[in-house]
């Protein structure tokens, strides 16, 4: 029997126009979209739909944007292809940010609650750090134990630079204060490493400078009440299924914001389990790429157009 996995993207999947081929082919897609305008009382749509890109790449927008576009796709899937996402599938993950989103479709969080749980997150971590004193870099080609020993060496004093993603497929972000970023770039080059590539990102990421981010979200997650899980969600921090406990729920997502994303290792669980197809829900097709180089037996597709839905649709009929 077919296990099915959700994938949900993060940040950096975002494109202006997502969301409006949707919106105009589904009236259940369009409801989604006015509710995540009507929840921050915003046109966030209208950005995310015809830009600008500018304001739509604002940590603050870019995540409950992502996270709605995800859930139109769901919402259509449900309406329209009678495809209901809690008998299909098997477990969710999802990238940073994307964790919000697989936590939303497994119910644990309302649309309303994630939409300003993301918009706060957006915001904190926008705002933890002074613009120009972090930075992030991407190491290609790379095996996460030969980024852990560059980040030793960068790191000096109070000046830290950390393992932010290990992306899987020899792909590894490292994230921290701007001088340790060029620290470890000129110290990979010498190394040999094929690629090093410094971010256009505003903020470090997913590193102990977010602290001040993980207070404001400690205290935000304390407001909600998450509930049972309809399917498993695997946590970022911990590369293995979340406990179905509402305090577990509240502290994974705090210690993600400084903690690493163990992307690879979530690939390798769910490939471990069993998941034989794996469907990446929402804009562009960052994770799909990535899930195709290491999971090469298995069946990898991407949800994010109408006519993506159709293919979608096609698949599971033919299982």
């Amino acid at each position: 029997m077919m296990k099915c996995a959700f994938l949900f993207p993060g940040q950096g999947s975002q494109y202006v126009g997502m969301g409006k081929a949707l919106a105009e082919a589904f009236p259940i897609a369009r409801e989604v979209y006015e509710a995540l305008d009507e929840t921050l009382k915003q046109p966030l749509s209208k950005i995310m739909m015809e830009g600008p890109v500018e304001a739509l790449t604002l940590t603050q927008n870019t995540q409950p944007a992502l996270m709605t576009h995800s859930m139109a796709v769901i919402r259509v899937l449900e309406k329209e292809f009678n495809i209901d996402a809690n008998h299909l599938v098997s477990m969710a993950a999802g990238h940073s940010l994307g964790e919000y989103s697989a936590l939303c479709a497994a119910n644990v969080f309302d649309f309303v609650t994630t939409v300003n749980l993301l918009r706060t997150r957006g915001s904190a971590m926008q705002n933890a750090v002074p613009v120009g004193q972090g930075a992030m870099a991407a190491l290609i080609g790379v095996t996460i134990g030969q980024v852990q020993d560059l980040c030793k060496q960068a790191t000096q004093g109070n000046s830290v630079v950390v393992v932010a993603n290990d992306n899987g497929a020899s792909q590894v972000v490292v994230s921290g204060h701007m001088d340790a970023i060029e620290r470890i770039i000129a110290i990979a080059k010498e190394a040999g490493i094929r690629r090093v590539v410094k971010l256009p990102v505003s903020a470090p990421f997913h590193s102990p400078l977010m602290e001040p981010a993980a207070r404001e979200m400690r205290d935000a997650l304390a407001k909600t009440n998450p509930k049972p899980f309809n399917f498993p969600v695997i946590a970022n921090i911990t590369a293995c299924p979340y406990e179905n406990s509402s305090s577990f729920v509240r502290d994974s997502l705090v210690r993600q914001i400084t903690g690493s994303v163990r992307w690879a290792e979530t690939m390798r669980y769910m490939i471990d389990q069993e998941v034989d197809f794996f469907v990446e829900v929402g804009a562009g097709k960052v994770l799909s790429k990535i899930m195709q180089r290491t999971a090469r037996d298995s069946k990898v597709c991407s949800v994010d157009t109408p006519a993506d839905l159709e293919e979608f649709a096609k698949i599971l009929s033919a299982f």
